[in-house]
């Protein structure tokens, strides 16, 4: 029997899966976090100190997304794609991938539990897969789309998630209020897409592992 202090995950409710004419937001919750915590000064609760300033920010930022989505372009289907860990499959391909990066700060750790909690209560699915990053969900859940009929949106400006962009697949960057096509990606980068490739979506059907609600 669990603790009474412990508070139970929501069981997953199924939904419909994305059909032709749906549109699918894909939100790079990870990103969104670390923007969140970089904006806004330290901000500590009373009761406690703990460090709230990424789940003040976080919370914002996706009431805005929210609030502001335009009638006519409102998605069928939203989900907020997290890291679930450090460690991924690339790591055991080149364990010096990412090396360099330097950990979370202290004081954002604590956070992510909260954030998550947070989406949930914004009636919001959490996704996050063991082994792999929000990318590649997100890279996998585009293609699943796509290969519907359906078109998505993925919530960033993460420029690795630009090679997912294709006439089915748009970017939305929500600090600067651009969306991303095939013609901003030309003329970023100077070269043409070639779609989503099953290399880019390592978590698609056929794979060891697939993404699963949390």
């Amino acid at each position: 029997m669990p603790k009474t202090s412990e508070k139970a995950l929501p069981k997953p409710v199924a939904v419909k899966a994305p059909a032709k004419g749906d549109h699918v937001f894909l939100v790079d919750g990870s990103s969104y976090i670390f923007r969140a915590y970089h904006a806004l000064p330290p901000l500590n609760r009373k009761s406690d100190g703990l460090q709230v300033n990424a789940v003040l920010g976080f919370c914002n930022m996706l009431w805005k997304l929210l609030r502001d989505m335009p009638p006519d372009n409102r998605p069928t289907h939203l989900a907020i794609i997290f890291d679930k860990s450090e460690v991924t499959f690339r790591n055991k391909l080149y364990p010096a991938y990412k090396a360099h990066r330097p950990p979370a700060p202290d004081d954002l750790i604590p956070q992510f539990p909260m954030i998550r909690e947070a989406v949930r209560a914004f009636d919001l699915p959490c996704l996050e897969q063991a082994g792999f990053e929000a990318d590649d969900l997100i890279a996998t859940y585009v293609r699943l789309a796509c290969e519907r009929g359906a078109i998505a949106t993925i919530v960033s400006s993460d420029k690795d998630l630009m090679q997912l962009v294709t006439d089915c697949v748009t970017m939305y960057d929500t600090m600067k209020d651009r969306r991303i096509g095939i013609a901003e990606v030309i003329e970023k980068f100077g070269v043409r897409w070639r779609g989503i490739r099953p290399t880019m979506c390592p978590a698609c059907p056929g794979s060891a592992s697939r993404p699963r609600r949390n």
